[in-house]
């Protein structure tokens, strides 16, 4: 199914690895012209050479000066992925408060600040567009030692329903995908464990963890105007995870 991506002009963060570089190279398989933001010059690098074309923008999206700054030049963009995010786990009666602004900043705050630069860039061009937020089932359920986590992924689904709600009018979507645990990096490192593994395995009716290639055909999918009357949802990728 052609999802009409070809010409579009794409924005991902987090794009070094994982869900974010999986998107990118899809997106760039699809015709879209990308624009990559990592905070890993290597990761860019590389993915240049794997996608020619692709425009890379090194800036640690924590910093909202640095992102102000490499953004604000960027142009014209339709398409808007918030890939990126941190996942810094602690049993609640050990968060650090290093933890809830470094997880904040980049897991929520940098969503807004992103959104926005793009968002006023397309209302000034009068142009429709649209925006994915990456979130997680962790947003609707509780999981030991996601305290921060499982908090800036419950704000961002909210956000994602605000955002759709204000900038509905100017003919910008915005829509979340909520995965399980998928198989990145970061996915790995955080559930190695096979005993800690299981606990959520049996909580999943399909048995098994998110390939990346799931995610990312519901991104694409979120992104193209074949969900042109999907705004404000969360979008489940999780194998029945929420339903039990």
């Amino acid at each position: 199914m052609d999802l009409g991506l070809a010409g579009r002009r794409a924005l991902v963060t987090g794009a070094g690895k994982g869900i974010g570089r999986a998107t990118v190279q899809a997106l760039h398989a699809a015709g879209a012209r990308v624009v990559a933001v990592s905070r890993t010059q290597a990761d860019l690098d590389s993915l240049v050479r794997e996608c020619p074309g692709v425009e890379p923008v090194c800036v640690d999206l924590g910093n909202w000066e640095a992102t102000e700054r490499a953004l604000s030049s960027v142009g014209p963009v339709d398409l808007l992925v918030n890939n990126a995010g941190v996942a810094l786990l602690q049993p609640f009666l050990e968060v650090t408060k290093e933890a809830c602004d470094t997880s904040f900043d980049v897991n929520l705050r940098a969503v807004i600040q992103v959104s926005q630069i793009m968002a006023k860039g397309l209302i000034a061009r009068g142009a429709p567009g649209a925006i994915v937020n990456v979130s997680s089932q962790a947003s609707q359920r509780a999981v030991t030692n996601h305290s921060v986590y499982c908090s800036t992924k419950g704000a961002l689904d909210m956000l994602t329903k605000v955002m759709a709600l204000e900038l509905g009018p100017h003919k910008i979507r915005v829509n979340a995908v909520n995965p399980t645990v998928v198989m990145t990096p970061m996915g790995k490192a955080n559930w190695s464990d096979p005993h800690k593994a299981k606990t959520m395995l049996d909580r999943i009716p399909l048995g098994r963890f998110a390939d990346v290639e799931n995610v990312v055909d519901a991104i694409l999918f979120l992104l193209s105007d074949r969900s042109s009357m999907t705004t404000g949802s969360t979008l489940p990728v999780d194998g029945g995870f929420l339903a039990t």
